[in-house]
């Protein structure tokens, strides 16, 4: 089929299945033109959730299409490759969790979003990378665990001198991997553009940054700053996004080549086709599994 029965199929397809497609900032352009929503995964999934579709697909990684699950447990939540792992969510398991919860029984856990279903049942509340500092700032505690991701951790650790967060050493290889030198020689480059990181780079990097923000925070700060030239500091997906809703401005990526998440381009047009005909890959959880970790999304959203 071509490119544009195969859309029209799709289209078809969701009409058919009364289905709602929602694709991440990182997934590939194609994807992205043809989904309902596109944004930051729990703010699509709570989108979803919120709308009378029967069916969801979720062009992201596996974690999404969980948290999909955990807060729509009565619709039919569909990922169109199964074998889409997010790194950072794989380096933890439960049994880390609990131990960090024996060694520190009185903390709070707040576990990142950006996570599998087993791990935000273990803990007390979730986060985003958008709301990390403020859930934080409303716990009592003085000494708290953050999961999975060190960056984010460290970051939120900037705005509270009176607290001890404790993290596990898990991190996003492609926000990791960007390193200081590159921003400076990009910013050296082009020295009127704006650097704006996400929350899971390393310190060194959120130092040289003028703003600090979510993927969909950088596209709302991409429209709402008067500046016309951003270097951006995310997976390069997120370029294509912002070029298409800011045709006026100019995107510099300090590391194209290497902040490249490859399961976030597995996605095709064909793989959302047969997830609509076949309705594969479904997602399903063991219900005490959603319960619980529904009880950590729902406090945080409640705050």
């Amino acid at each position: 089929m071509t490119k544009k029965k195969i859309i029209e199929k799709i289209l078809e397809l969701k009409k058919k299945r009364k289905a709602i497609i929602l694709a991440h900032n990182y997934q590939p352009p194609e994807i992205q033109d043809i989904a309902d929503l596109r944004g930051d995964s729990l703010e699509l999934s709570l989108k979803a959730s919120k709308t009378d579709a029967e069916v969801i697909v979720f062009c992201g990684v596996f974690f999404m299409a969980e948290t999909a699950k955990i807060v729509s447990p009565n619709k039919k939540v569909i990922l169109p490759v199964i074998d889409v792992p997010c790194e950072m969510a794989d380096m933890i398991t439960p049994e880390d969790v609990i131990t960090l919860k024996n060694k520190y029984p009185n903390a709070p856990i707040v576990t990142y979003v950006n996570s599998k279903a087993e791990i935000k049942a273990l803990s007390d509340l979730c986060c985003t990378s958008a709301n990390a500092v403020k859930v934080v700032g409303t716990l009592k505690e003085k000494t708290i665990i953050m999961l999975p991701d060190m960056n984010l951790a460290r970051y939120t650790q900037r705005f509270y001198t009176d607290k001890k967060i404790i993290y596990f050493d898990g991190f996003c290889p492609f926000h990791h991997i960007l390193l200081p030198e590159e921003v400076i020689k990009t910013k050296e480059k082009y020295p009127s553009a704006v650097f704006i990181a996400h929350p899971e780079c390393r310190p060194e990097v959120i130092d040289l940054a003028e703003y600090v923000a979510s993927t969909s925070g950088m596209i709302k700060l991409a429209k709402q700053l008067p500046y016309k030239e951003f270097i951006i500091g995310t997976e390069v997906g997120l370029l294509y996004p912002l070029k298409k809703e800011n045709p006026d401005k100019i995107f510099y990526h300090p590391s194209p080549e290497k902040m490249v998440c490859p399961s976030m381009k597995k996605i095709s047009l064909e793989h959302v086709f047969n997830a609509l005909e076949n309705l594969e890959f479904e997602i399903n959880l063991p219900e005490e599994t959603i319960k619980k970790a529904y009880n950590a999304v729902k406090k945080m959203l409640i705050l």
